[in-house]
Order: C-alpha cells, then sequence, then structure tokens
C-alpha cells in the first residue's frame, strides 16, 4: 500500500492521510502504531499538552502516536469532525483486533483520494464540551 501525508482536504484539519493506489472495500489500509501506555500515563501527557493522537482500545492498553510521526496512520482525519467540507465522507473504519487497530476501506477507494475515518460522535463531544469550557486547545 502506497499512503502519503499532504495537506487535509478538510480545512482546518492540517495534515491528512493518502492513498497513491486504489483500495478495495474491507481491505486493510494501515495499522494504527504508536507507544503503548496505559490511560493514567496518557492523562498525565494530556496534562503536559502532549496529546493528540491516542488509539483508546482499553484503561491498561492504549495507543499513542503523538511521538511518532512515522506511523501514518495518525494523520487520517475524520470527515465528521469540526470542519467539514462538502463532498467528503468518511471511507474507512477502525477495526480492532486483541491489541491492534487497523484502519479498514468500508468501500472502494480510488488512487489520490485522503483516507477519512469516523473517531465517532463521543469523540467529537468531548473535544466540544473541552472546547466550551476551555479544556482543549485547537492547535
Amino acid at each position: 500500500m502506497t499512503l502519503i501525508v499532504k495537506n487535509s482536504r478538510l480545512p482546518k484539519a492540517g495534515k491528512g492521510l493518502f492513498t497513491k493506489k486504489p483500495i478495495k472495500r474491507n481491505e486493510k489500509i494501515i495499522e494504527y502504531k504508536g507507544e503503548i501506555i496505559d490511560w493514567k500515563e496518557y492523562e498525565k501527557r494530556v496534562a503536559e499538552d502532549k496529546d493528540g493522537y491516542l488509539f483508546y482500545i482499553n484503561n491498561k492498553h492504549c495507543i499513542d502516536a503523538y511521538s511518532t510521526p512515522e506511523h501514518l496512520a495518525r494523520y487520517a482525519n475524520d470527515a465528521k469532525g469540526l470542519s467539514r467540507a462538502p463532498g467528503l465522507k468518511n471511507n474507512a473504519v477502525y477495526e480492532v483486533s486483541k491489541k491492534q487497530c487497523f484502519i479498514v476501506a468500508k468501500r472502494n477507494i480510488e488512487a489520490g483520494e485522503e483516507i477519512l475515518v469516523d473517531y465517532t460522535k463521543e469523540y467529537w463531544e468531548c473535544i466540544r464540551y473541552n472546547i466550551k469550557h476551555k479544556l482543549y486547545k485547537t492547535k
């Protein structure tokens, strides 16, 4: 799979993950990798403003890609996030298998498309709450 990172098509989203080759529906695109930590350690990192790329599996197993920019899955954005673009919809999902997480195509994805994956409604509710209460800084 040939994936590249470049500016996202979503306004104010920063970088995004794109494919150079077509991807078939249900194909694993990339594994979400990073440092394995527990939730308590993640809370410490949040307090130090060293967060933003966490995939939560359970309280004892979280994948933190904050310090590992070489792991490209962290650049996949959510089309239903804070900034949206007309016509852009999520084309992938997260799938957890044991203690691994993969981004998987939920439809055929064409070469040149941005990989867009659902972060969940609960994630965005938490972000919006934190912004409203000034607990989260937009970067």
